[in-house]
């Protein structure tokens, strides 16, 4: 595995962390408020980047 792998694993488990945060400030009903879905819908499309780049990273 490259190290570019490695940091995106690694990038993608922090912005996940992020994720998890911001579920466990909304918690128990997980009612996101505009700002809180647009924050979320971020860290989902940067996961989606660094999973691009393991799936790229070890396929080749």
């Amino acid at each position: 595995m490259s190290k570019r792998a490695v940091d995106a694993v690694f990038q993608a488990l922090f912005i996940l962390s992020d994720l998890r945060f911001l579920l466990r400030e909304t918690a128990p009903g997980h009612d996101l408020d505009e700002a809180q879905q647009k924050r979320a819908a971020t860290s989902i499309a940067k996961v989606k980047r660094q999973i691009a780049i393991i799936e790229e990273e070890l396929v080749r």
